[in-house]
């Protein structure tokens, strides 16, 4: 599944949005019914993983970390007791929670964007924040993108 795009929709007073019928399309290609949702590590952003696309992050995520260290328990359980198992209406429709909208921000307008195998949810109030300028972006991909295997630039 490989999500692209940056869409603008609303809530509704329940706090219902319409998942963008492109991304619909993908999930229901993929016979995807339920989707996770957890606010992002990194950014004020919420995201949602298609179920196959979170089962590959917790085994991954699982993988790097050993039961037996405490810390580690930690870390896991941070990143997995903040989740909500979605289901999408017969209208295409999720419910986006309340207590989710409050963590970002949402009032009424968002935006979605797809992240490969991931589709992030922004408040449109913070529509320059995931992104970096023009100049930045053009510099940072050049730096990128010619830097040899290995990480030297030689």
């Amino acid at each position: 599944m490989r999500f692209i795009g940056n869409i603008e929709a609303k809530t509704d007073s329940k706090g219902r949005v319409f998942l963008p019928a492109c991304f619909r399309r993908i999930l229901q290609t993929a016979e995807c019914e339920k989707v996770m949702l957890r606010k992002d590590v990194y950014q004020d952003c919420l995201v949602l993983y298609p179920e196959k696309s979170w089962n590959e992050q917790l085994d991954l995520l699982r993988s790097r970390l050993d039961k037996w260290n405490v810390r580690h328990q930690m870390i896991f359980r941070t990143f997995v007791a903040d989740v909500e198992e979605l289901s999408i209406d017969s209208n295409g429709r999720i419910l986006l929670p309340k207590r989710y909208r409050d963590m970002v921000n949402i009032a009424q307008e968002v935006r979605f964007i797809g992240m490969d195998d991931t589709i992030e949810i922004w408040a449109k109030e913070k529509l320059s924040q995931p992104f970096m300028s023009a100049e930045e972006f053009s510099k940072e991909l050049e730096s990128i993108m010619t830097e040899k295997k290995g990480g030297s630039n030689e």
